[in-house]
């Protein structure tokens, strides 16, 4: 975890019975929780459907093409699956949701 906050990263998971009590989720990490089952079904999706984790390219070249022709067959593929952001509340009080490009 240390590792990840030095990046400015956050792991987000589920409390254990082994895991410290003090540790307590804030409103968007319960909120992307909650959805987690989602954001691996869409990782599942690219990965086995669309064969994006192939990791032996012979050049940088063809491995960014594969990675573009994958995303690209995402894009039209009819169900994809989506969730909303976490709305972020400004100092004016509106709320403002985080998306891009809803089917």
């Amino acid at each position: 975890k240390e590792e990840f906050a030095e990046r400015n990263l956050h792991l987000i998971t589920k409390l254990r019975a082994n895991m410290k009590k003090n540790q307590v989720l804030t409103e968007p990490q319960a909120y992307y929780l909650r959805h987690r089952g989602l954001i691996e079904t869409a990782f599942d999706v690219l990965k086995n459907q669309l064969n994006i984790e192939h990791s032996r390219h012979r050049s940088p070249k063809n491995f960014l093409i594969n990675l573009l022709a994958g995303l690209i067959a995402y894009t039209f593929l009819e169900k994809t699956p989506n969730i909303k952001a976490y709305p972020q509340k400004l100092e004016d009080k509106q709320i403002v949701f985080i998306q891009e490009n809803v089917k």
